[in-house]
């Protein structure tokens, strides 16, 4: 994708790049970034408390009839919360994505042997349930993900498709384009939230529309 941003939408390559401590992984077949350090561990700590203070059980769509393929914890987070607020904002400023563009921040939650099981972030067109997950908003555009703890064991996120592996560290955040240059979707952003093997694991996760959310 180009340096210049089209929609309110949209990210570019160029554009994280030109942000300070961002590096790119080099693939030709997904735009996948890390920045290291993104949040200090006072932020990652406080965002962990309010995931541990209201998770549910997490749910897929279109669920493939395996009971197993997600067994984290899921947490929905406010927006009139000032560290949620002041996050949304920072991962805007980050991406160059309106923030109307953003879905609410979502925490997620796993202990040991909890995992989520190889998928992608968008929704398959022709699923049952894309209408009412896309109706308004469009399609999931770009993630950007937040490892809050330093895991004991596990938990690493694995793409199979370029055989890279990310292990979780306190602060670290990656992001990609669930989209090929082109705009199709992109299936080698498959990924595994893998087990966690001792330990308990905290991410918090932001998704972006190709239309204003809600």
């Amino acid at each position: 994708m180009g340096a210049a941003m089209t929609q309110p939408g949209e990210s570019s390559a160029a554009g994280l790049l030109s942000r300070a401590g961002i590096q790119r992984f080099p693939s030709s077949r997904l735009d996948l970034f890390i920045v290291r350090d993104f949040l200090s561990r006072e932020e990652c700590a406080a965002l962990a408390e309010l995931i541990e203070a209201q998770h549910r059980p997490s749910t897929v769509a279109d669920s493939n009839g395996d009971n197993a393929f997600r067994t984290s914890s899921t947490c929905d987070l406010s927006s009139e919360i000032p560290a949620v607020a002041a996050l949304a904002k920072k991962l805007s400023h980050l991406s160059g994505i309106d923030l109307a563009h953003a879905e609410p921040l979502q925490g997620q939650r796993y202990e040991v042997g909890q995992e989520f099981k190889a998928h992608t972030d968008y929704f398959e067109p022709k699923s049952a349930d894309y209408e009412t997950y896309c109706a308004v908003a469009g399609q999931r555009t770009w993630t950007f993900m937040i490892y809050l703890n330093d895991v004991e064991a596990g938990g690493a996120t694995r793409f199979r498709a370029i055989n890279k592996t990310i292990q979780p560290e306190c602060g670290k955040l990656i992001a990609w384009n669930n989209r090929k240059p082109d705009g199709s979707l992109n299936a080698a952003t498959l990924h595994h939230a893998m087990k966690v093997r001792a330990g308990r694991k905290y991410v918090i996760t932001q998704w972006y529309r190709e239309r204003p959310w809600g």
